[in-house]
């Protein structure tokens, strides 16, 4: 970290009664040339995930929360200068420094690095800025709330210096920091990680942070075995490969009760990766969808019951099924009541001819066609502009032809 002092955010703002806490941006999907097919993960989870939610009829455009790309100043509170510039230049390759040999390491897609830095930036690590800035936004909002939910983030394998398994900013420890310095009276977080993968990034960051206290389960078998990191891991559940439903709850809902009988949080950061899914081909474990389901459940009732503020994203997950299971797990919370917005569910629909205040347009311009679009459109309303102002000027159209007034603010 090397922040000294508060700096200025544009990542906390005012929600309105009539948003759920729930955060979603369009900008967190990744998708550009087919890359994103070279690695397992399913880069367009989030919008089915929000796509699902919206066609049952329990969340609306208007009624969710769109966050702000997180500044390289907001990254700065967690990550070393050093890191972010590695991001944007090559140091490995002598003469070559505007490729993204670091990123493509982080994602696990070899041909990144072929890319120019630029188009990373913009279809890689931009998602992932938009990401990271849900997650420190929901963190905020479930401590005014009592809960949230960020469809994304989970980056747990990246710490302050270093990314790694398809994470490249730390999200969860930025997240829990911004609480730290800048919302009174938060002073202690646990972070419960339910990913198939060992959480070795915030593990690292909190290695002797006695503030925080992880509770971590997962299949020692596979990535990352980071034996230092474990260090950080105050409750420890190490499984085995295919583990089934039954044992799995079980050991849950017992280490889940003993981490709180042993620590009293101001916010439970819930990290539910859907990696556990049977048939996932990097968790390897062997649990049903219901079963997701039902872990989903059992950690929101237990924090909603000792009145907990409690914060999910959604992390890993390598199968189509994952977004429909993190939709219907949403809804299952809804439908139990452990999550609500009486204020969202009660607000009448936009009028459609009237742009929602609350979701603010995208900071892309949508590319060079989108902008050759827009430069038609505007020569061709100012070529019909002064084609009426002519008109006024000189009515000698035809005989009889009358000028027509037309009313401001209506269409030509």
């Amino acid at each position: 970290a090397t922040s000294g002092s508060q700096h200025g955010t544009q990542l906390y703002f005012t929600i309105l009664e009539t948003q759920w806490p729930i955060v979603y941006g369009p900008e967190y999907n990744i998708g550009f040339m087919g890359f994103e097919k070279l690695h397992p993960f399913d880069a367009g989870k989030w919008g089915r995930v929000y796509a699902f939610l919206k066609e049952s009829g329990m969340i609306r455009d208007d009624t969710t929360v769109r966050p702000r790309e997180a500044s390289q100043e907001d990254l700065l509170v967690v990550h070393s200068k050093q890191y972010i510039d590695s991001l944007r230049l090559s140091s490995f390759i002598e003469g070559i420094n505007e490729w993204s040999v670091n990123v493509a390491s982080i994602t696990e897609v070899p041909p990144v690095a072929l890319l120019p830095n630029f188009i990373v930036q913009k279809k890689v690590l931009r998602p992932f800025r938009f990401q990271t800035g849900g997650t420190i936004l929901a963190a905020k909002m479930a401590i005014d709330r009592g809960w949230a939910i960020n469809i994304g983030g989970g980056f747990h394998h990246c710490c302050g210096d270093r990314g790694g398994g398809f994470c490249a900013y730390a999200d969860i420890t930025l997240a829990i920091k911004f609480l730290f310095e800048r919302v009174p009276g938060v002073n202690r977080a646990m972070i419960v990680d339910l990913d198939a993968h060992q959480g070795n990034g915030h593990a690292r960051d909190f290695m002797d942070d006695s503030r925080v206290f992880i509770m971590d389960v997962y299949n020692r078998e596979i990535y990352p075995h980071d034996g230092f990191a474990k260090r950080a891991i105050k409750r420890r559940v190490e499984l085995f490969s295919f583990v089934e439903d039954a044992e799995y709850l079980q050991l849950v809902r017992t280490h889940l009760e003993g981490s709180l009988n042993e620590f009293t949080p101001d916010i439970i950061v819930y990290n539910a990766g859907t990696d556990i899914l049977e048939g996932d081909p990097l968790g390897c474990l062997s649990i049903t969808a219901q079963g997701i389901i039902e872990r989903d459940q059992i950690v929101f009732q237990k924090a909603r019951t000792c009145g907990i503020p409690i914060m999910m994203v959604t992390s890993g997950g390598y199968q189509k099924d994952t977004a429909r299971i993190i939709a219907d797990s949403v809804l299952n919370l809804h439908q139990l009541g452990l999550i609500n917005c009486e204020a969202a569910e009660r607000c009448p629909p936009p009028d459609p001819e009237v742009r929602p205040s609350s979701l603010p347009r995208s900071q892309s311009d949508g590319g060079i066609w989108s902008r050759l679009r827009r430069n038609c459109l505007e020569l061709t309303r100012s070529q019909t502009q002064e084609d009426m102002t002519l008109q006024v000027q000189s009515p000698v159209s035809s005989p009889g032809a009358e000028i027509q007034t037309i009313p401001e603010g209506e269409k030509v």
